[in-house]
């Protein structure tokens, strides 16, 4: 069992990755830290975590745990997974791992220096609805790709909430723009060339708020737009010479809606539905992770894979300031 300690007790870890990794079958919570030991305590008691640690450091120095997960505020996610990984230990860090694609060859330093296993958290990579797409795109069932369509808002305005703050890595393109970008690559399996794209800033805030972007790939072209200030959206569709795909709760599977794939001929006569009941994209992130930490062959998100995912959406917002194609 890979013995996990989680760095902070943000939302997002009590309400999705501690459960998680308490369900899944390799991996368990065995502590909780935070700058505060009674929340760190309260949390731990909640899900029965035995150990509560009152400061970061104090748990990467434990050995009591073998990997961390890390939710901290975005920016200061980069500091801690080379913490981490100087310390000995296989770090999960939530998306994204860092706010310049520049800044993750140091993580990769890191990594390799300690021999750890280091991953960003995109658990859709791992989610079997992913998976399938990318077996129909692989298989030929929309024969030639030519365009891929996405879209991910919600409406957030509290000016205390860390997607607001920019000190704090708020934006839109950190938060959620990261998700049509990493999908349509990794269903693909294609790098973007180039990328037009226009965002727009809350003027109270500073963070971007809004972008539509278009990139293109070889053979094919990414649509997509992102908001954290419009009506809740989700959608993903990949539109080929002989039928489509569309993914539904593309993104959040587990509390959007119904976990379906659906493919549909050239004729729009003929559809197939895939249904996924419950199928736990957290869960099976943990569980990939802790094979991989244990030696096991075992496809995870790289810190490599990031850097590339990372590099496309610092193309987004060079190529918000001018007219015309942005090189990635």
């Amino acid at each position: 069992m890979l013995r996990f300690g989680i760095l902070s007790t943000a939302k997002i870890a009590r309400e999705l990755v501690i459960p998680a990794i308490q369900d899944a079958e390799n991996c368990v919570v065995s502590a909780i830290a935070s700058r505060d030991l009674v929340k760190a305590r309260a949390v731990a008691d909640r899900f029965s975590v035995p150990h509560a640690f009152g400061s970061y450091d104090e748990m990467l120095a434990s050995d009591l745990i073998d990997a961390v997960y890390i939710p901290l505020p975005t920016s200061q996610h980069v500091e801690w997974a080379i913490k981490a990984a100087n310390a000995g230990k296989h770090v999960l860090c939530e998306k994204p791992i860092a706010l310049k694609a520049e800044e993750i060859d140091q993580v990769i330093a890191a990594r390799d220096r300690n021999k750890v296993i280091v991953s960003e958290a995109f658990m859709v990579t791992y989610a079997p609805v992913w998976r399938k797409v990318r077996a129909l795109l692989s298989e030929g069932a929309i024969g030639r790709l030519r365009h891929v369509q996405g879209a991910f808002t919600y409406f957030n305005r509290d000016p205390a909430n860390m997607r607001n703050v920019p000190e704090l890595g708020g934006g839109g393109l950190p938060d959620i723009g990261v998700y049509p970008t990493i999908t349509t690559r990794f269903a693909t399996g294609k790098e973007p060339l180039r990328v037009q794209a226009v965002t727009e800033r809350d003027p109270v805030f500073g963070t971007d708020i809004y972008s539509s972007v278009k990139a293109e790939f070889d053979g094919f072209e990414l649509s997509f737009y992102i908001s954290t200030q419009m009506a809740n959206r989700q959608l993903m569709v990949f539109h080929g010479t002989d039928g489509f795909i569309e993914v539904r709760s593309p993104f959040n599977a587990d509390r959007w809606g119904p976990e379906e794939v659906e493919l549909t001929n050239q004729s729009h006569n003929l559809s197939q539905v895939f249904r996924f009941q419950d199928s736990r994209q957290y869960r099976c992130e943990a569980e990939a992770f802790a094979r991989a930490a244990a030696g096991e062959p075992e496809e995870i998100v790289t810190l490599e894979n990031s850097r590339a995912n990372q590099r496309f959406i610092d193309a987004i917002y060079r190529a918000s300031e001018k007219d015309g194609w942005e090189a990635v």
